[in-house]
């Protein structure tokens, strides 16, 4: 048999027409005397009909013998559904194929679990599902996941080819740079002692493309990163990666604005609005606690430092006469929350250095709260005009000598009251609403009290704002840098800046504010240094999470989703049960040996129960 259409091509204009149709059986049904099949290939689902009055017995009941899942071809003529009822479950509804041949081209094994109706399959265990992963696969929702990341990464590349750049691929065995994440080394045969790395992201090839006259540069890169792994974190990824020559930072949200309003209309057909707002660092953590803030919903925080600087309740007048801070959130109609829920938001605090949580629950007309005894009517009044407190309200505070951390706790504390209030319906937020914001003037550089040492914010090679250069040296907290993310809906899809082309600059950064050792510069970023002598043209690029992206334009919460072949939260592939053991010969030629104090199980495959 040849096939003529796929599963989901035959329509009404068809009837009369002798197909053959091929894919896998989806559903078998047997009533009276008659057997219906629903044949799907990737493209849909079409049902046939085994009539035994139009078919010889043998035929007949090898079609009722037919296991889900089974590889068939069948051919036969296309007919109306009879008495005029087409389903709407279908596309192809309107029709059905009267069945004449049958082919059964591999009769599939009694299934590990369901796959013909993905309610129930995503009820099974992750885990058997990701071991069975081609199963999975084969899921509409699956396939349909990875046919629209086909066309993002198509559609994408048509812009980038529109906008002049180029498609370079980098090398994926680079060079150790530990001052990163956690790197998968990779030893070298020839060269004993010695390893590559696999690179955690092409920049610095990418810098030296911008040195070596590429000017746009872009990639779909896969990277790498030895991490503890979470729903959207895998230890190898794909990220759209970006560098273009004599730029600003307006150019990189430019191109960044008008690859995703096409992205977005091509895979939701939403016309997202440009230009998107440009935030600085400071202001998304005053208002929403957090530099990749949702802006879909309210409970901003407010800061009521100025107001308590001389109330009776010390905890807060004494936190401002220390230089501290007083701010607060109004989550709106929870009052109600339990004691439970209240000690989650309080283990929130303490996790994040937080002494406790104070707050108040606004009920019967009444503040109800330990603390409410101690506030003035101008401090009371203060309260309920900035964050319009009504019945039913409930207020949390935080007050902290350190302004960044107040911020972060009750950014923190806001998410996990958007998420009661979403489950109690009190807080709705449209599955089409896409709010965009670039974050920007991050400081260049954090401090670690515990290392004593400065480190970069984003990475050292991010050049810091042109007027601030003079502070590197002496306030290096005050210096803020080039550095921009793109934010929508609370999730960072990718970051970027413009970097450091000038070598004096670079040798500051590194030698005299990181403080690494002038050989150790050499040693990792010589060849950089060394190129940036020959003329390195002022530039600046970006990297775009493609599996984030891809699955937030899915609707899925996990990037496992929207990956065909993904690890699991321990980084194993249960399908291919890796990672596993080499041979002793095999350690014998990298010259290693191992010294494994307790030795690790390798991924075993699920019993099927």
């Amino acid at each position: 048999m040849r096939r003529t259409h796929h599963c989901n091509e035959l329509r009404a204009q068809h009837i009369g027409e002798k197909v053959t149709l091929m894919g896998w059986v989806h559903l078998r049904r047997d009533l009276g005397g008659l057997i219906f099949i629903d044949i799907r290939d990737r493209e849909g689902i079409t049902q046939a009909v085994f009539d035994p009055s139009d078919l010889s017995a043998e035929l007949f009941n090898t079609a009722s013998s037919l296991r889900s899942e089974s590889v068939i071809a069948l051919t036969g003529k296309v007919r109306r559904r009879p008495g005029n009822n087409p389903t709407d479950r279908i596309p192809t509804g309107e029709i059905e194929v009267v069945v004449e041949a049958l082919e059964i081209l591999n009769q599939a094994a009694v299934l590990p679990f369901p796959i013909n109706d993905s309610e129930t399959t995503l009820k099974v265990n992750e885990e058997l599902r990701l071991q069975y992963r081609y199963l999975d696969l084969r899921r509409p929702e699956m396939i349909n996941n990875l046919r629209l990341r086909s066309k993002i990464a198509m559609e994408l590349r048509t812009y980038m080819d529109e906008q002049g750049f180029l498609e370079v691929e980098t090398p994926t065995l680079f060079k150790s740079t530990p001052e990163g994440a956690r790197e998968f080394i990779v030893p070298f045969r020839n060269m004993p002692g010695y390893f590559y790395a696999l690179p955690q992201s092409p920049q610095q090839f990418k810098q030296i493309l911008m040195v070596s006259g590429v000017e746009k540069y872009f990639q779909l890169a896969r990277c790498y990163r030895d991490e503890d792994l979470r729903a959207d974190r895998q230890p190898e990824f794909t990220q759209l990666d970006i560098e273009m020559s004599f730029i600003e930072r307006e150019d990189i949200y430019c191109l960044i604005e008008g690859l995703l309003k096409r992205i977005w209309k091509l895979a939701r057909n939403i016309d997202i609005p440009t230009p998107f707002a440009r935030i600085s660092f400071h202001e998304v953590m005053n208002r929403w606690g957090i530099d990749k803030p949702d802006t879909r919903f309210g409970m901003e925080l407010n800061d009521f430092s100025e107001e308590f600087k001389t109330s009776a309740f010390k905890v807060f007048s004494g936190t401002v006469a220390a230089g501290g801070v007083v701010k607060a959130i109004n989550a709106k109609g929870l009052a109600g929350a339990t004691q439970g829920q209240l000690e989650a938001m309080t283990e929130i605090a303490t996790g994040l250095g937080a002494k406790g949580l104070a707050s108040i629950k606004v009920e019967n007309g009444n503040w109800k709260s330990p603390i409410a005894k101690f506030f003035s009517e101008s401090e009371k009044e203060a309260l309920t005009r900035k964050l319009q407190i009504e019945e039913g309200d409930l207020i949390l505070f935080a007050a902290d000598k350190e302004w960044l951390r107040a911020c972060e706790i009750l950014g923190r504390i806001r998410l996990y009251c958007a998420e009661l209030l979403k489950a109690q319906g009190k807080l709705q937020i449209p599955a089409d609403q896409f709010n965009f914001l670039w974050v920007v003037d991050f400081p260049l550089m954090s401090y670690d009290p515990e290392m004593e040492r400065w480190y970069s914010s984003h990475h050292p090679f991010t050049s810091p704002v042109a007027e601030d250069i003079p502070l590197l040296k002496d306030a290096p907290l005050k210096v803020r840098g080039q550095h921009y993310d793109i934010v929508v809906n609370g999730v960072e899809l990718g970051g970027g800046s413009i970097r450091i082309h000038q070598p004096s600059v670079q040798k500051t950064i590194f030698e005299e504010v990181l403080k690494i050792p002038a050989d150790l510069v050499q040693s990792r970023f010589g060849y950089m240094l060394e190129a940036f002598r020959y003329g390195a043209p002022p530039h600046g690029g970006i990297a775009l999470g493609f599996d984030r992206l891809v699955a937030m334009l899915c609707g899925s919460a996990s990037i496992r989703d929207v990956i065909a072949f993904p690890k699991t939260m321990k980084g194993a592939c249960l399908m291919t049960q890796s990672p596993g053991k080499v041979e002793e010969s095999q350690l014998r030629d990298l010259h290693l040996t191992l010294n494994v104090k307790k030795e690790t199980p390798s991924p075993e495959p699920l019993q099927n129960s």
